[in-house]
């Protein structure tokens, strides 16, 4: 092997007739009778490499043999390219290698799929063989963006007085929320670890600890139903913080992702970033986590469903309505699938009506007076081309079937401008869900979140109405953090435990060590965790964090290519004193 000299992006005019190794793969090989055109690629990029029969001293027939993906070490010169022969689209487009020696490092097998585009095997081959897949431009592209991410992270938080602090990774299961991944302990028979769903109540710790800025780029794990921005295991920007309340807590994080932005993709994101209280965004889009990229506002309809004679919005609780522009040029077949759409959130349909020739057609326009809808288009903005949809229910299904056709009609309509960032703090969260199922409250973010201070008394009178003092980040759609004050106090946090169903005696067996060090001066603290594998795939444009992940899990939760999960052996099992007990189909 040459030592390199270079790597294959490097080479410039500056180069010319200087001797230089390069080292690197197949990219292309073109046949020109006695001249061989290669294209050598590293993660840095390609050169052209040349043998020219009349000038190259080796075996020629050889070179014409070379495959794509085998291995290359060269010798040569820095030549120029001809004007008509420059490759604009490579940062080494203006010049060549003219090969003098050379020598196969490895031969490469036949691919099981061509490397120049991702799209041309299914998602299943190419995370088999992931390996290859990760040599693509696109792949490579994204992992160097992650490496990025990864720097100016650790750097701002570093130079803003942030310590980072490992927290363990087998620790005590805590199961509130998604399903803890158990670890059995062979040591302690019949007894198991859980990985962490977050570092959560540690950071807390560290705060009573006396570190007041932590920060750490942490793994953490759930054993939950997967899709398209979520993994098995992910990876989180934890940050907590001592003596602040949420301003201050946005103004570092909007710093830090201002930063990661500016640094990673050279975009300016506003300063401030907007705020909506949970119940805002909600209403207005149908999401915690809307896209501002487009408008398409949610807006009140109810008013006009009464007047009118359409008796089955009558009894609804909420009516909203959704105008599309231009969406009169919908046919059946499209607003059936709309209707479709809508119904996978619970909505028993969609009422529509269409603006043409100054009035409401179609749908259910029958069932409204000529004055109503002149009302109606007035109120509304709509114009000519337009439709409008319609949804009456219960608000919770009313706003999110709502909110979801928003995005669906917007992904239709390609609304939504890719290379624009839309930043938005959603605030003032539920504190509690509840769950009909098991007939109570569970935490709307986790149960160490501090409601309101006006909320606090509502926790005794009407808990199902008081407001928390979480946070989430959204950008493009997407929640990228969630956070939010924490609980310092021991008299509020067993309140909070008691609403959610958990003695005294289940708290301290659940949570004991943070019960009991609130009780040793907690000062005020707060944080915020950001989704670093979804902050990354915004940053590399795509929508699927595989794309951003170097070995990946697919939705159900295994590796192709390392085939894990997998069987272990008798042996394993009877030293940790497991049997495997078959489910039942």
């Amino acid at each position: 092997m040459f030592k390199r000299t270079h790597t294959c992006g490097e080479l410039r005019k500056s180069n010319l007739g200087e001797a230089v190794s390069l080292n690197g793969w197949v990219n292309t090989v073109r046949l020109h009778g006695q001249v061989i055109f290669v294209d050598l690629r590293d993660r840095y990029g390609k050169t052209q490499i040349v043998f020219d029969a009349d000038s190259f001293s080796g075996k020629f027939g050889a070179v014409k043999k070379l495959s794509m993906e085998d291995v290359l070490s060269i010798q040569g010169t820095v030549r120029d390219r001809a004007k008509s022969a420059a490759n604009s689209r490579l940062e080494t487009g203006e010049i060549e290698v003219l090969i003098s020696d050379y020598t196969i490092l490895n031969e490469s097998a036949p691919l099981p799929f061509v490397l120049n585009d991702r799209e041309n095997a299914e998602e299943t081959l190419r995370l088999k063989y992931r390996y290859l897949e990760l040599r693509m431009e696109e792949l490579q592209r994204n992992i160097l963006t992650r490496h990025n991410t990864y720097q100016v992270t650790r750097k701002f938080l570093s130079e803003h007085e942030f310590v980072e602090v490992e927290t363990p990774v087998l620790m005590k299961s805590t199961p509130e929320g998604a399903r803890d991944y158990l670890v059995p302990s062979r040591i302690h028979n019949g007894k198991f670890y859980a990985l962490p769903q977050s570092p959560q109540i540690y950071k807390q710790i560290l705060m009573i600890s006396g570190y007041d800025r932590y920060f750490q780029i942490v793994k953490c794990f759930r054993d939950e139903d997967l899709r398209a921005d979520r993994q098995p295991e992910f990876t989180q920007i934890d940050i907590e913080m001592s003596f602040v309340d949420e301003d201050d807590v946005f103004f570092h994080m909007e710093g830090l992702i201002r930063h990661i932005f500016k640094s990673v993709r050279n975009i300016d994101l506003p300063d401030p970033f907007p705020r909506l209280t949970y119940r805002e965004a909600m209403e207005t889009y149908g999401s915690d986590k809307p896209d501002l990229r487009y408008e398409m506002k949610l807006q009140d309809v109810k008013e006009f469903t009464d007047l009118s004679e359409f008796n089955t919005f009558k009894s609804a609780e909420k009516v909203k309505g959704l105008v599309v522009e231009g969406g009169a040029k919908y046919s059946r077949k499209i607003i059936e699938e709309l209707i479709d759409h809508v119904k996978k959130y619970k909505a028993k349909g969609l009422a529509w009506m269409k603006s043409e020739d100054g009035a409401l057609t179609s749908g259910i326009s029958k069932f409204f007076s000529g004055e109503l809808q002149q009302s109606m288009c007035e109120k509304l903005g709509l114009h000519n081309g337009d439709i409008l949809f319609m949804i009456g229910d219960n608000p919770s299904v009313t706003l999110s079937a709502l909110g979801h056709l928003r995005v669906e009609i917007a992904r239709r309509e390609a609304l939504a401008n890719t290379n624009e960032f839309n930043p938005l703090w959603v605030t003032e969260f539920p504190m509690f869900d509840y769950d009909e199922k098991a007939k109570r409250f569970i935490a709307m973010h986790h149960p160490f979140t501090a409601p309101r201070d006006e909320d606090v008394e509502t926790l005794d009178s009407d808990p199902s109405n008081a407001l928390s003092r979480g946070y989430d980040l959204t950008m493009n759609g997407c929640e990228i953090a969630g956070g939010s004050i924490r609980i310092h106090s021991p008299a509020l946090q067993r309140k909070v435990f008691s609403l959610l169903g958990l003695s005294h005696g289940e708290a301290v067996e659940k949570f004991g060590f943070l019960v009991e060090a609130l009780t040793y001066g907690a000062p005020p603290h707060g944080g915020i965790a950001f989704g670093f594998d979804r902050l990354v795939m915004l940053l590399a444009g795509t929508e699927n964090i595989r794309d951003v992940i170097a070995f990946p899990k697919t939705t159900s939760a295994t590796s192709i290519m390392d085939e894990s999960p997998n069987s272990v052996s008798e042996a394993q099992l009877n030293e940790l004193g497991i049997i495997i007990k078959e489910t039942e189909e």
